[in-house]
């Protein structure tokens, strides 16, 4: 009994636990569905709630938007109507400004219309006055109107020809001055391109011996070896007190190298007398004759002109022992033949007769010693002789204007000639002939009324004339300038040309104290 009592105990609790557990259960699961339930709606609640306000967002941009393109439009509305307003404002005035100018060309017109009615008026009245006038003019004048009218034109070409002469002068003188400036850059490039050096030159030739007593030796027993030296040489041997030298002099350039070389040869050798110095005369003769030759072939090969006659060369070769002034004739004529051929190519010319011209034109140096004459005008009968153009010739034989030059080779050597003379250091002349070329010069310009001051410069190439302005005025210092460089072109002998200054100045000097 106790154990079906416990069975049915057991049994019911059983039940009970299960149904106690089934509804645990279902409160459970009533439980989490109700809190699904609650979940779900809690989100669905709020999805709604945030549709709504993406709802509302969406609706206030949309406002702003259309608000925002409202004012835009609103705005570009007022300036459209701004410049439509800007533009009826300016046709108004456009059309207020053609109805003036309409209203003036109108009153122009009417004015134009009135003065051109005037204006033939007067046309017809001054017709009628220049009828009377003309009739009154003929009777006054005794003379028809077509003799008025070709005096007039007579008159006319009276004052035309003057002002045609006044510009002809004024041309003139524009050309001489742009030739002036053309000439000076041609003559400085001339002589930039040649440059060359200077050496001047003695004419005297003087032979250091080695002691005093050779003296005796060289003059002989009673003077034969010295009267033997002088007959072979065709030269004056010179034996004074001048302690160990003797001096040959002579006019021939060549004669005296032949018996400086000869007497060099002789002291050299120790053996003097009459045979000996023969001997040694044919030598130096010989010597002297072969540079000779020598120097006329290096100058014509030096300036490129290849075809000269064989007794130009040696005529030209001897000016290597003349001098002028010191300056050797041989480097002279070679420079006069470079400035002429750089000159004439600067010129559009030929260069080579130029040349040719340049370095012929002292070859009457050589012997105008020999010959009665102008060194130019026996230059120009040498080259005539022996074959030279007739341009060539004319070109040496007025290089010191002997005759009137007549073409631009003339002027060319002239011009060449004078460069290579003028420069300085060319040419050189004693104290004394220097001394007395400045004094003459100054005394020259001192000579005239009104000088106050003469300063010859430049060695002498410049004259400086200081006048009293009170007794000179500026007209006359252009008379004066040209007085004096004429006198000193007619009375006196200078290389190049001297430049005339005349000075007129007043000046008022006082002192604050």
């Amino acid at each position: 009994m106790p154990d079906a009592t416990l069975m049915v105990c057991i049994a019911v609790t059983a039940v009970i636990g299960i149904a106690l557990g089934f509804a645990i259960a279902r409160f459970l699961v009533n439980s989490s569905t109700k809190r699904a339930a609650e979940e779900a709606e809690n989100l669905i609640n709020n999805a709604k709630q945030q549709a709504e306000t993406l709802r509302k967002e969406a609706i206030l941009e949309a406002k702003d938007e259309a608000l925002k393109l409202k004012q835009e439009a609103e705005t570009e509305n007022k300036e459209r109507m701004r410049e439509v307003r800007i533009a009826e404002n300016r046709v108004a005035q456009r059309e207020e400004s053609v109805d003036r100018r309409v209203e003036s060309l109108d009153a122009r017109e009417h004015q134009i219309s009135s003065l051109q009615g005037q204006l033939e008026r007067r046309d017809r009245d001054l017709k009628v006055a220049e009828r009377e006038v003309n009739t009154r003019l003929e009777r006054v004048a005794g003379m028809s109107q077509d003799e008025a009218k070709h005096e007039l034109l007579t008159s006319l070409k009276d004052e035309v020809a003057y002002e045609s002469a006044t510009i002809i002068r004024d041309a003139e003188a524009r050309t001489k001055a742009e030739a002036d400036k053309r000439a000076r850059m041609i003559l400085s490039l001339a002589i930039q391109r040649v440059a060359a050096d200077h050496s001047a030159e003695n004419t005297v030739t003087t032979i250091h011996i080695p002691s005093d007593d050779l003296k005796g030796r060289i003059i002989g027993r009673e003077g034969r070896n010295i009267r033997s030296f002088e007959q072979l040489t065709g030269t004056n041997l010179i034996i004074d007190d001048t302690p160990e030298c003797v001096t040959i002099s002579c006019f021939d350039p060549v004669r005296r190298e032949i018996g400086r070389v000869t007497m060099e040869n002789l002291i050299a050798d120790g053996r003097i007398h009459p045979a000996r110095i023969e001997e040694m005369f044919a030598k130096a003769e010989a010597y002297v004759n072969q540079r000779v030759q020598e120097a006329g072939d290096q100058a014509a090969f030096d300036t490129g002109i290849h075809d000269l006659d064989p007794e130009l060369i040696r005529t030209l070769g001897r000016l290597r022992y003349r001098t002028s002034y010191g300056q050797n004739v041989l480097n002279h004529s070679l420079e006069v033949a470079y400035l002429a051929g750089v000159m004439a190519s600067e010129l559009g010319l030929d260069p080579i007769p130029a040349k040719r011209a340049g370095l012929l034109h002292d070859l009457g140096k050589a012997v105008d010693h020999e010959v009665e004459g102008s060194h130019a005008v026996i230059g120009a009968d040498l080259a005539r002789r022996f074959g030279e153009r007739p341009e060539i010739v004319h070109a040496i034989e007025a290089h010191h204007n002997d005759v009137e030059p007549n073409s631009v080779l003339d002027v060319l050597v002239q011009a060449a000639d004078a460069v290579s003379a003028a420069r300085p250091g060319a040419r050189k002349e004693t104290m004394d002939a220097y001394v007395k070329r400045l004094e003459k010069l100054e005394e020259i310009a001192n000579s005239y009324k009104g000088v106050e001051r003469t300063y010859a410069i430049q060695a002498g190439r410049e004259v400086r004339v200081m006048v009293e302005p009170g007794e000179v005025n500026e007209a006359q210092t252009v008379v004066l300038a040209h007085d004096i460089a004429h006198q000193i072109e007619s009375e006196m002998q200078y290389p190049g040309q001297v430049k005339v200054v005349v000075i007129r100045e007043s000046r008022a000097v006082d002192y604050a104290k």
